[in-house]
Order: C-alpha cells, then structure tokens, then sequence
C-alpha cells in the first residue's frame, strides 16, 4: 500500500512540476506580447487557466500512477509510460512556443501534436487500466479547446 502512495505522490509531483516549469513561460499580467494578442470574446478568464490546469496535472499524474502500478515488467505499461513522457513533454513544449518564443504557430504544431499524442496515451493506457485512460478525457477536451483558441489567436493575429 505504501508503494502506491507514494508512486501516486511521485506520479502527481512529477505532473505539477512540469506544470509549473511551463508556467514559468506565462507572462506576468499586464506583459505586452499576450496583453497585445487579439483574442476572441468566448476566450477564458486568465485567473481560470492556473486550477484548471492544476486538476487536469492531478489527474493525468493520478492515471499515471495507476498504469505504473500494474507492474513495470509489462509491455504495455512501458509503452504506456513512453507515450505518457511524449506527451508531457508537449505539453510543456507549447508553453515555451506560444509564450517563450510568441509563436502561436509554432504552438499549433506542438499542440496538434500533442493532442495526437494524448489519444495514443489514452489508448495504450486502456490496455493496461480503463479507468486511467478515462481520467485522460478531460485532458484531451481541454487541449481540444486550447487548439481552437490557438487556431484562433493565429487567425486572428496574422
């Protein structure tokens, strides 16, 4: 039991910190290159982004940790686990290209890519645990939207 929790812990952990590590891409309020964006009316609040991010982290580490505990020697959860490092890895990748870089089309690629490698997540980790590849399904609506708000902000800021 206690190696649960802790690949849990260590699951999550790893989840918030590349959050955070891409939120050190986010301009502080008021910064000029995401203040000067066009953005359509139905785009979120910014105050939105930080716990909606945070729960999807908690749950993408929580999906993880259920993968990892159906046994490392098994194809599938190594396979799962490689998907999964992809993915986060992308996740942090469109931080850095919309925000570090200001390149909304560089973004669009790294999060179509992203949201590629989401739906691989989800169905590698469907063979090793259902319920983790369901925890990925508001993962995937939420970068579903932010490729459309993305899409947007591209059209709208040619």
């Amino acid at each position: 039991m206690n190696n649960r929790i802790l690949t849990l812990a260590l699951c999550i952990g790893l989840c918030l910190a590349v959050g955070f590590a891409g939120s050190t891409f986010t301009p502080e309020p008021g910064s000029w290159y995401y203040t000067t964006l066009n953005k359509p009316e139905w785009n979120p609040p910014d105050w939105l982004f930080a716990p909606v991010w945070t729960v999807l982290f908690i749950m993408m580490g929580t999906a993880l940790a259920k993968v990892l505990g159906a046994g490392w020697q098994k194809r599938e959860v190594k396979a799962g686990a490689a998907l999964f490092a992809i993915q986060l890895i992308l996740n942090l990748g469109w931080s850095a290209s919309f925000f570090g870089m200001q390149s909304p089309m560089q973004a669009l690629v790294v999060i179509a890519l992203l949201w590629i490698f989401i739906v691989l997540t989800m169905l590698a980790f469907a063979k090793v645990s259902k319920p983790a590849s369901l925890l990925l399904a508001p993962y995937l609506a939420w970068v579903s939207f932010a490729s459309f708000l993305n899409f947007t902000i591209l059209q709208l800021n040619p």
